[in-house]
């Protein structure tokens, strides 16, 4: 991304703020599609990239969305929108593009050839990664939850197996990428208000999305108007969430 005046990162962090009404001029849908390219390089759970991005552009799908997030004046005024979606549904195929991946690193040799090291990547994505998201309407989750407590007893155990604990892994991964996102809008100058107050359903209809996914969060894009930001930030002093132990 060619870019004058790019800002530092501290810069585009302190210049981010969630802006409630943006400027009717347009921005860059390549400048835009750049940084959601910076936004699939966040750090993500076991590199599994259970996410989505949709950039829209489409002033059809603009209205869609913005009716589905109750009119918000960030939706209204956006020239464009991101959404952020959800994929756990798509563990068995991320597992696959991994594996592929590393065996493509290792090079063309028989596995009997293969390092220790590479065969506990293999085998991580192999065995261990179906043990955690493998599950039948939440039943082998809960079964899993209760061995791992019990061997929990004797030793470290990664106990979050549930159906539910690998929906907010992904999400996770997902909001991390969305920072990514606002981040690498800031340093251009770009604008962005993150929001979570949705008709999911009505999103994922306009979107055509099937039910499995889930919409982590709509970002509105733009330029900020000058009443864009409600008021000062306000953060509660540093020292009440702040512990060096």
């Amino acid at each position: 991304m060619v870019v004058t005046n790019e800002k530092t990162v501290s810069e585009a962090i302190k210049f981010r703020r969630s802006v409630r009404v943006f400027k009717k001029e347009s921005i860059n849908d390549e400048k835009v599609r750049e940084c959601l390219q910076l936004a699939t390089l966040a750090a993500t759970s076991s590199n599994m990239q259970l996410w989505e991005f949709y950039q829209v552009v489409s002033p059809e799908i603009l209205k869609q969305l913005t009716v589905a997030s109750f009119d918000q004046g960030a939706a209204k005024t956006a020239q464009q929108m991101v959404v952020v979606v959800a994929r756990k549904d798509l563990w068995k195929k991320r597992k696959q593009s991994n594996i592929a991946f590393l065996k493509s690193q290792y090079g063309d040799k028989p596995v009997a050839d293969y390092s220790k090291r590479e065969k506990f990547a293999l085998n991580y994505y192999q065995k261990i990664i179906p043990s955690i998201y493998a599950d039948f309407l939440g039943i082998l989750g809960m079964i899993k939850f209760f061995a791992f407590k019990i061997i929990g007893l004797f030793r470290p155990i990664y106990r979050e197996v549930r159906q539910s604990d690998m929906r907010i892994v992904a999400h996770k991964s997902a909001g991390l990428a969305a920072q990514n996102f606002m981040i690498s809008m800031a340093a251009i100058n770009y604008d962005t208000c993150p929001m979570e107050g949705f008709d999911s359903k009505m999103v994922k209809k306009a979107l055509n999305l099937p039910t499995s996914t889930e919409i982590n969060m709509i970002i509105a894009c733009g330029l900020r108007e000058e009443n864009g930001i409600y008021g000062e930030r306000f953060r509660v002093p540093f020292e009440e969430v702040y512990f060096k132990i």
